[in-house]
Formats: C-alpha cells, sequence, structure tokens
C-alpha cells in the first residue's frame, strides 16, 4: 500500500475519482477537445501525452436524425410505462440513470453542443500542465484510475491502479499538483448528467472534469467558508463533536474537519481511512451541528446544509 498523505500541518479534506469530462449532446456525444484561446486542437502541443483520439463533431443533420429516433423511442418507453403501470403491473426503477443536478438545458451551447472543449488553454497556461491520464481516450480505465485530492493548500492527481476485486488496494502515484492559489473559481456544469465542473485557474486556461462524487470535492473547491478550528468552538459543540467521532471510530490521525455553513450551522466531516477505495476514493461521515451544539436531523437540513 502507498496511499499519498499531506504534509506536516496540511489538511486533507477531500479525494475522489476524476477525469476529462466527455460530450452528451448528439453532435458531440462520446467526445471532448483540448482547445487553444483560438478553439484550435492542441493535443498534439501537450508535452508528454501519447498519441490519442481524434474526433471530429458530427453533422447537424445526422445528430438531429439520432436524436429524434432517441426521443421517439424513449416516448415510447414512456407510453409503454404508462400502460403498463395502469394495467397493475409492478415496475420499479429505470434503464436511465439520472442526477437531481443534471439538466437538459445547456449553460454554455458553444461548449457543450455545438464543441466541447474539455481544456481551454493559451501556450504556458496551468491547465496545459494537466496530465494526460485525466483521459478516458488514453487511459485505459478497466486498470487504473485517477484521483483528485483537495486539501487546504493544493489539488493533486494521483494515478492508481484498479483492481475490481481488491478495491482497498491503493498504490498512488502523484503525476499532478498545484497551489490552491493558482485556482481562480470553480463553476458547476450540470448538462446533461450534473457531474461535470469546470477548474478555472488564475491564468484564464481552464479544464472541465467530471466525478461522479462532485458536490463532495465542490464544498472544498467552491467554500462557502473557511475551516472553523476546533478550539473556537463552543463546549457544547465540540461535545457534540467528540461524540461523533467516537461513534465512528475516528482514529487517532485522523481530525474532523469543520465549516461553518451560510445558515451558521457546522458541517462536520470525517474521512475514514478505512473507507478507502480506488473506486469511490475517500468516504466520510458527517454530520450538521446548529448554534446550541445539537446534531441536526437531516429532515431539517437547509439547503446550504447539502
Amino acid at each position: 500500500m502507498n496511499i499519498w498523505q499531506p504534509e506536516a500541518g496540511e489538511t486533507l479534506l477531500a479525494r475522489s475519482p476524476v477525469a476529462f469530462a466527455t460530450g452528451a449532446a448528439p453532435r458531440v456525444k462520446g467526445m471532448r477537445w483540448f482547445r487553444d484561446t483560438e478553439r484550435h486542437d492542441i493535443q498534439h502541443e501537450l508535452g508528454g501525452w501519447p498519441a490519442g483520439p481524434s474526433f471530429t463533431a458530427r453533422s447537424i443533420g445526422g445528430s438531429t436524425g439520432r436524436q429524434t429516433l432517441q426521443g421517439l423511442a424513449k416516448g415510447a418507453g414512456v407510453a409503454v410505462m404508462a400502460l403498463l403501470s395502469s394495467a397493475g403491473g409492478n415496475v420499479s426503477g429505470s434503464s436511465v440513470a439520472s442526477s437531481d443536478e443534471g439538466s437538459d438545458t445547456p449553460d454554455d451551447p458553444a461548449d457543450e453542443v455545438d464543441d466541447f472543449p474539455v481544456m481551454w488553454a493559451a501556450p504556458m497556461t496551468i491547465a496545459r500542465t494537466l496530465p494526460w491520464q485525466l483521459d478516458p481516450g488514453r487511459l485505459d480505465e478497466k486498470h487504473s484510475r485517477t484521483h483528485l485530492i483537495v486539501t487546504d493548500r493544493r489539488l493533486v492527481i494521483v494515478l492508481l491502479p484498479y483492481f475490481k476485486k481488491e478495491l482497498e488496494r491503493i498504490e498512488d502515484e502523484a503525476v499532478w499538483q498545484c497551489p490552491l492559489s493558482d485556482v481562480d473559481s470553480v463553476v458547476p456544469r450540470n448538462f446533461k448528467d450534473g457531474d461535470d465542473f469546470t477548474v478555472t485557474f488564475v491564468d484564464g486556461s481552464w479544464c472541465r472534469l467530471t466525478s461522479f462524487r462532485r458536490r463532495k470535492l465542490m464544498r472544498y473547491l467552491v467554500p462557502s467558508g473557511e475551516l472553523v478550528p476546533l478550539d473556537s468552538l463552543t463546549p457544547q459543540q465540540r461535545d457534540a463533536i467528540a461524540v461523533f467521532a467516537d461513534e465512528v471510530q475516528m482514529p487517532a490521525s485522523v481530525s474532523p474537519n469543520v465549516m461553518r455553513n451560510p445558515s451558521g450551522r457546522l458541517h462536520v466531516e470525517i474521512l475514514l481511512p478505512e473507507r478507502l477505495t480506488s473506486a469511490f476514493g475517500a468516504s466520510e461521515a458527517s454530520i450538521t451541528v446548529d448554534s446550541e451544539g445539537q446534531v441536526v436531523d437531516i429532515a431539517d437540513y437547509l439547503p446550504d446544509d447539502f
């Protein structure tokens, strides 16, 4: 086992699988491009990158035809399901996975419908330094994974082998990092599945990534507030966190991460080392604590508590 660890005084905040995103609109479905600011393809200019697939966006006529057929098929499927339900059939589940954050409306048609850049970078900019292992067209995802690690100091991308029957086997190789101060903004991109997000660096370059645990990453990539030191909390709040830490059997090597939500409540998260896997990254146990030191029931959560 070779698990990446933060330096002394550095706080590990989140760790999740991540990769360059993939187009979902009919013209660009299954595709991605690496662009400069003039929208030229630059993948051949990226130093140290192995050869990868080259894509051409589908014609509007062809994509429209496919979209129409897909729409008709989907409509027919809905009609059949409705008929089965009305006849008393036991219908459950869905053949289409969906996210409550997904949207059928593009935020940026130029970059989501007509084209699908996952890197937008002028020469000598930060996005051009990203590792090729993030590209599903180059990395064998059956045998490898890339995880994004977020600390209070930096972003780190690690490469690790993926063994379907040994998900707890972690052999990290750090392949990229940058100071957190190099990140200018992070924006969720909800078209289509609600798993994508763009990271814009201070030099104006950006990348579009995807993670099925996007919300966990973005809590710390787009923090609503600073980490709250435990010694700044009330005795009641510290007691509630101590009880919670005991319940989840937090090891002595780990400390709770506490952030104050916009509502004023505390989001308390404990990353548990024994739950780290190559498939899901770092898993956590979390609670929300109010100003009186009471643990808030999830039924009473406010939107920003999530």
